[in-house]
């Protein structure tokens, strides 16, 4: 089994506007990061060619989209916290609207399988709706891939 994330965030403006413009600037030396992290598998992209874009989805042009797959948890959890990725994500609240809504869901896959944008979304709905459990959970309520249903 593999693990996958999903997390969203509402931007304080438009993505082309200068609020954010450093984000934006921040989006393909991270996203690079990842893709060449220990564990990394997968991520969700618009394009293959620039990683600077973003995903283009139906939920909404203000709702920005991070969906990835990775080996273990250890894996996403050193790429998180133990990359410059933290920095960028200790900025936070300066790029994104501050939510009360659930905002990072993670769930196992089969090895080889790759999860869509829908599927995450409703991942998400789940967490917010149930809490954690074997199909949605975080790194805080953490469930392990035997816990994963069949």
């Amino acid at each position: 089994m593999h693990l996958a994330q999903l997390n969203v965030g509402r931007l304080v403006a438009p993505i082309d506007a200068p609020e954010v413009a450093e984000f934006v600037a921040l989006l393909e030396p991270i996203n690079a990061l990842a893709d060449a992290a220990p564990g990394f598998v997968w991520r969700l992209k618009e394009s293959e060619t620039d990683s600077a874009v973003t995903y283009r989805h139906d939920f909404g042009d203000d709702l920005l989209i991070n969906m990835s797959v990775w080996r273990t948890r250890q894996d996403l959890w050193d790429y998180v916290y133990r990359t410059r990725h933290l920095a960028v994500l200790q900025r936070r609240r300066e790029w994104f609207q501050r939510s009360v809504e659930v905002h990072s869901v993670m769930w196992w896959v089969p090895d080889g399988c790759l999860p869509t944008a829908a599927e995450g979304m409703a991942r998400l709905a789940l967490l917010g709706e149930r809490g954690p459990g074997p199909d949605a959970f975080t790194f805080k309520d953490f469930r392990d891939p035997v816990d994963a249903p069949a």
